[in-house]
């Protein structure tokens, strides 16, 4: 197919259709519509949201029960507001009355009023209300009053209620199981799962009192930290940083062979760095990538698959990087700029795959890069978007300088709106870089900052001045802080929500007993397999191997499996609690095993049958969905085998406890490459020449050898590889006199 008929099939999309899109498969964006008046209202609420976030983050939060109770309290009013109660045509129709105020159901402004009770009664009773006999708190601890069965019960199901209308049924039935196993223990038919069980009262003690529970470890790190970094990514993409990520992708790849493709991979590896969002990355980057790679001739659920591929990318992109990643943090007590040093190798190996997919399957297809007149100007795109590099800069400077996330979130926050909205040429605007510079000035005279901070953030806020660029509205400005509010709903219900299944994993210890459950099954399939990799005294791969390679694909398949209809951050929560332990009984570091459950959680966002990233790709890009889907899953397929190798090799993660040594690193990270690169070319059926089905598999066989950083595997693994590359070799030679 020629690029003029592909052309000639494609029209781009416009910015109401990329809405649509985005509205339909992001579950952020899905909701009711209402009234005038009711959206300004809601607008409202969502802005004053996310101010006291950004307030609280700059000027210090409140005690954890009030601030996790206000941001619950958030929650509740906006998600019942935009979200019905089951998804139909006529409940996202616009039907106002008597019943409808605004169009929302009196049933749900009911729930609110219970919801936000519910969330604030904790800290309102804390110290006790004497008129209604209700004592401190600390004296309720154990031994909860009817007045906190009430509201704890209240909580829990309307907590599982919004996360049922953000994210659909699949993570409330999940929980619902645990909340079952916890009240039915001594029932349980499975000797190894039983325990004593806990009654109703003793479980809303667990669930709803602070430190384990709802009002837990994951609401706090998603109230404290993750909503931050979630309003920077959508105000630093609205200011003009997203748009800057995809015109230097366009650059630096445009040109060569497959190059929107390409464009396509480093635009959303540019762009994960600011946005946890598989869906919106897609549809922010897709909008120009997809119709671009159409019309150089990939087929179209293939450029939605390379789209979506690289998209899933984000939430494990440094250096921000998906809520899962501060869960992360606050399980592993590291500090955050810790998990981001970790996952730069992981990170860089995703996109090493998907990279070397696209350019092998260019290849073979034939596909050649942009004409240089048809690129963007290198001058001109940072002559004109320089000034949107500055949030992320110092958000950065402020993070690896030791200050808290959320403070790095804040100073960011406020030079994105300086960069968007204040212009020297508008003395009004300078309002916004004057409060910041006087928020930082007052920082350094109580010792918050030191002298260079100081003087970086505020060069930062009066460079931003001289943006070229249009500015924003105030109006703009409110919107963008309301959509960003908006963004971070479906994270804090499903935190909210798995909040239960830490406390009850933490009450009945089922983490633990699974985790025996696992390790012991992989011992007795290793024991069966060891004959087949023993010859005499020698073994290829020992038991003990086995039984830890066994362990890893149990593992990783049941976070695909519940990857279906999952959001990463609950998933990865679930299935930590189950993988750690196991596999710490292996001898893998604790940040290996987080890093290994996180990134198949990041795997399961490409995976069938639920894989909204290439659903919304494959409405961009006008292919089937299904076909779509699977086709991002198989160019995944290096990546999907790339964190094994970090589990057999901490090294890769380079801050793990084994230690670090710079020789360790290279020869595992030059291993894994080749085996990723390897895996690509089986998958893309090209390597040097087009391949043939046996040189597919020999050089799959191989790279998933090579993905163990083993000096003896390693040599096997080359030895199956080299018949292949001698038949490509041979085979390119034989084109080439074809050619001649």
């Amino acid at each position: 197919m020629t690029s003029t008929t592909v052309q000639d099939q494609t029209e781009d999309l416009t910015a109401e259709q990329l809405a649509e899109i985005e509205e339909k498969y992001d579950e952020v964006s899905a909701g009711r519509p209402l009234t005038p008046s009711a959206g300004r209202f809601v607008n409202f609420v969502a802005v004053v949201f996310a101010i006291y976030h950004y307030l609280t983050a700059g000027f210090g939060l409140p005690v954890d029960y009030w601030h996790m109770g206000w941001h619950l309290t958030g929650l509740f009013i906006l998600i019942y507001a935009s979200f019905p109660f089951i998804r139909t045509e006529k409940s996202l129709s616009l039907r106002p009355g008597a019943f409808r105020p605004g169009n929302i159901p009196l049933p749900d402004l009911v729930l609110t009023l219970l919801g936000c009770a519910s969330a604030l009664y904790l800290g309102t009773a804390w110290r006790g209300i004497e008129f209604l006999g209700i004592t401190e708190q600390t004296f309720r601890q154990g031994n909860p009053n009817n007045f906190d069965i009430f509201f704890g019960t209240v909580l829990i199901v309307l907590v599982l209620d919004i996360a049922r209308r953000t994210l659909g049924w699949v993570l409330p039935a999940i929980i619902c199981v645990f909340i079952a196993y916890a009240l039915l223990g001594p029932w349980i038919p499975v000797q190894i799962l039983q325990h004593p069980g806990v009654n109703w009262r003793q479980f809303i003690n667990n669930m709803y009192f602070p430190a384990e529970g709802i009002f837990g470890v994951t609401l706090w790190v998603v109230s404290t930290t993750v909503f931050h970094f979630v309003l920077f990514g959508v105000i630093a993409q609205k200011t003009g940083l997203g748009q800057l990520f995809v015109d230097n992708a366009m650059i630096l790849a445009g040109r060569y062979t497959g190059g929107p493709a390409k464009v396509s991979v480093i635009s959303s590896a540019f762009f994960g760095t600011i946005s946890g969002s598989s869906v919106a990355n897609t549809v922010s980057t897709g909008a120009l990538t997809i119709p671009n790679m159409k019309r150089l001739g990939y087929p179209a659920h293939f450029a939605g698959a390379v789209e979506a591929a690289s998209s899933a990318g984000g939430q494990i992109t440094p250096p921000i990087m998906g809520a899962a990643a501060f869960i992360m943090a606050e399980f592993l007590e590291l500090p955050y700029t810790t998990i981001v040093i970790a996952a730069i190798v992981p990170a860089s190996l995703h996109y090493v795959g998907v990279f070397s997919v696209v350019h092998f399957t260019a290849r073979r297809l034939g596909l050649t890069g942009f004409a240089k007149e048809a690129l963007p100007n290198l001058k001109a795109v940072w002559r004109a978007g320089w000034a949107n590099i500055i949030p992320l800069v110092a958000l950065l400077v402020v993070l690896f300088s030791g200050y808290t996330p959320y403070m790095a979130a804040f100073c960011g926050i406020s030079l994105c709106v300086i960069v968007g909205a204040a212009r020297i040429k508008q003395p009004v605007t300078w309002v916004y870089a004057a409060l910041f510079a006087g928020f930082v000035v007052w920082k350094y005279m109580t010792s918050g900052f030191d002298l260079p901070m100081s003087a970086l953030l505020i060069a930062g806020s009066l460079a931003a001045l001289f943006n070229p660029q249009k500015p924003m509205r105030l109006a703009d400005l409110h919107e963008v802080i309301g959509t960003g509010a908006k963004y971070a709903l479906a994270v804090g219900a499903a935190a909210a929500a798995v909040g239960i299944v830490v406390g009850v994993i933490n009450t009945t210890g089922i983490g633990f007993r699974i985790g025996f459950m696992v390790t012991t099954g992989a011992a007795n399939m290793a024991d069966n397999l060891h004959w087949l990799f023993s010859f005499g005294a020698y073994e290829l791969f020992s038991q003990a191997s086995l039984q830890l390679f066994l362990s890893l694909v149990l593992i990783a398949i049941s976070c695909i499996l519940m990857g279906a209809g999952i959001p990463t951050t609950a998933l990865y929560i679930m299935l930590v609690s189950v993988a750690q332990p196991a596999l710490a009984q292996l001898g893998v570091p604790p940040i290996a095993s987080h890093m290994f459950v996180l990134y198949y959680g990041v795997v399961s966002e490409i995976t069938p049958p639920v894989c909204t990233s290439a659903y919304a790709a494959a409405a961009i890009a006008n292919s089937p969905p299904f076909k779509t889907g699977v086709t991002a899953f198989t160019l995944g397929l290096g990546k999907i085998v790339a964190p094994m190798a970090f589990v057999y090799a901490p090294v890769l993660l380079i801050v793990s406890s084994t230690g670090f040594d710079i020789w360790d690193f290279l020869f595992a990270a030059i291993t894994c490459v080749t085996g990723v690169v390897f895996l690509s070319a089986a998958v893309s059926g090209f390597l040097l020449a087009n391949a043939g089905r046996i040189e597919r598999v020999l050089l799959a066989i191989a790279g998933v050898i090579l993905i163990s950083p083993n000096l003896t595997a390693n040599l096997v693994a080359l030895a199956i590889a080299t018949p292949a590359i001698i038949m490509q070799i041979t085979g390119r030679r034989s084109e080439k006199l074809a050619a001649a």
